[in-house]
């Protein structure tokens, strides 16, 4: 039996990169997949995609800090694939660029809108139905820069450091009704973010070694790998076998294995 077989489960920011991996490998799995974003016709295309291979999938677009547009997303999903069993928050956003004096405030806040309250509005949402049925699965896609501190990057890093924090704070809250929480960082590869990054002019103002990074990579051969070993990794934390690690945050070269087998020795 596909690991995910019956699951229902909702990708966010899934249109493209590190989300439509991960939708795709659940769908491979067994999973009936509602896919959002706010572009509508690259969440078709990942649904004609599943669909293709004999799966089952579902696109509502729509903004993901929106709260009506979050209560359509589960409203559509519960009445056309069933109860929500696992939810991936993937959606992120780069900007603003530059020391925070020169930030513009509204932008900086919007960040945040979309770092910390979009999953907090997403699983507020998800979460009577899971307690309900006593069980889920919640995976909030954070960054290495959670505990990183670069100049430059201050509303990306305080946005990924609230939302893995979220995380945990959530993962005690849940444990006794059988839910599990978990953040990683999902890894490289250089998707349209990157590219956005890239040629955004305040990047290369104030992340001049970041954007010559990031331009030797869009230069050089393809390196995708760690698409499929992200959407692995959600694939694993869904599973259900890792349960006991909830609350933690993960990066791609962890041992969950290992870390598993220490959770359960100490």
């Amino acid at each position: 039996m596909a690991m995910l077989e019956g699951q229902v489960a909702i990708v966010t920011g899934a249109g493209r990169g590190f989300g439509k991996a991960i939708a795709l490998r659940y769908a491979r799995e067994g999973a009936r997949v509602a896919v959002s974003a706010r572009t509508r016709a690259q969440l078709d295309e990942v649904v004609a995609e599943i669909e293709a291979s004999g799966g089952r999938a579902l696109a509502v677009s729509g903004n993901i800090t929106s709260a009506s547009d979050i209560a359509n997303l589960i409203d559509e999903t519960q009445r056309e694939l069933g109860p929500i069993g696992v939810i991936v928050s993937n959606a992120g956003v780069p900007w603003p660029f530059g020391p925070l004096w020169v930030n513009d405030p509204d932008k900086w806040w919007a960040a945040q809108e979309v770092h910390i309250k979009a999953p907090m509005m997403l699983m507020r949402a998800a979460l009577p139905g899971m307690i309900e049925r006593r069980g889920g699965r919640i995976i909030l896609v954070s960054a290495i820069a959670s505990h990183l501190t670069v100049s430059g990057l201050s509303a990306y890093i305080v946005g990924k450091s609230a939302q893995k924090r979220l995380g945990e704070v959530l993962a005690v809250e849940t444990k006794e009704h059988g839910i599990s929480v978990f953040s990683i960082d999902p890894g490289f590869v250089f998707t349209q973010l990157a590219a956005d990054t890239m040629n955004s002019p305040d990047a290369q103002r104030w992340l001049p070694q970041m954007v010559a990074g990031l331009k030797r990579m869009a230069d050089g051969p393809p390196q995708d790998g760690d698409l499929e070993k992200c959407a692995q990794r959600c694939l694993d934390l869904a599973s259900g076998r890792y349960d006991a690690l909830s609350g933690g945050y993960f990066e791609l070269p962890d041992d969950l294995d290992k870390m598993l087998k220490e959770k359960q020795t100490a």
